[in-house]
């Protein structure tokens, strides 16, 4: 069933005809007067408030391959504190879930939109659903990519050996010691993320030879201290307050159509995100 929706889903994106859509930019600044640093396209009437994955990454990991949408809707794509151009801040006390759902909030209210379409991709539906359970008047509907499971369970275990048994030994070093430089502000940051995810993206990817070459947007465009810092501490710091979380029960009394697009394929298992949420 989850397979049928998303090919019809996808093929309603890929039959719009893409145009070029001029990009507004700039930053958002929030109540603590921290800067979310935002790209937004389309002129459509329904808003779509697109939510990167991570944490610690910035929009640009996804805007090549979601920047279709804009052909049909404004788009808001941003950077998430802690990553890409937004505050990269010096006291992580506020690098935690509940400031990056009032970081959703703020953006939303800046921008006017009393209800918006989150769409999202891997980390990303973790903090749409967060903040679809804090203000559900607020959201029209969701469209989940890729996703993190609501619960965390053995997640890290079995997406780590999910990933490991993708990837040869030799792979696995080249990797690791990509992931070191690009932390390292000696190193040539840049490179090391395009050397990192050249091979971190392959086990992401079925048949990784022929669809690598697919993808749209660029995992190393933003500012090399973004890329650094989300990277050495956005990534650990924001992941590890969500603690062992559980959004199950939450979900399940929520009334927000919500889309869940996965691949046969995928390193995370798509029985991870629906286990428990039927009703």
């Amino acid at each position: 069933m989850i397979g049928r929706i998303a090919r019809h889903a996808l093929t309603a994106l890929l039959v719009v005809p893409s145009s070029v859509l001029a990009a507004q930019t700039g930053w958002v600044t929030m109540s603590d007067s921290a800067r979310l640093y935002y790209r937004m396209i389309g002129r459509g009437a329904d808003t779509i408030i697109a939510i990167h994955g991570g944490p610690g990454l910035d929009h640009g990991t996804i805007f090549g391959d979601f920047k279709i949408l804009g052909d049909k809707h404004t788009v808001i794509f941003y950077d998430q504190r802690g990553g890409g151009k937004s505050t990269l801040p010096a006291d992580t006390g506020t690098l935690v879930a509940a400031r990056q759902v009032q970081d959703l909030d703020e953006l939303r209210k800046h921008f006017g939109v009393e209800r918006v379409t989150l769409v999202a991709h891997s980390y990303g539906p973790l903090l749409a659903a967060s903040y679809a359970i804090a203000h559900p008047s607020n959201v029209r509907r969701m469209v989940f990519f890729g996703p993190v499971p609501p619960r965390r369970g053995n997640f890290w275990s079995r997406f780590g050996e999910s990933i490991n048994a993708r990837l040869d030994s030799v792979q696995r070093r080249k990797m690791a010691a990509a992931g070191r430089r690009l932390t390292d502000p000696s190193a040539d940051t840049r490179q090391a993320c395009r050397e990192y995810w050249a091979i971190g993206l392959r086990p992401r990817l079925a048949e990784p030879d022929r669809t690598l070459s697919l993808l749209k947007s660029d995992m190393c465009a933003t500012d090399p201290a973004g890329l650094r810092y989300g990277n050495r501490i956005g990534n650990r710091v924001i992941m590890g307050s969500y603690g062992d979380w559980d959004l199950r029960p939450q979900l399940r009394t929520l009334n927000v159509p919500t889309l869940v697009v996965h691949g046969e394929d995928e390193s995370i298992p798509v029985e991870r995100f629906l286990a428990g949420l039927d009703r």
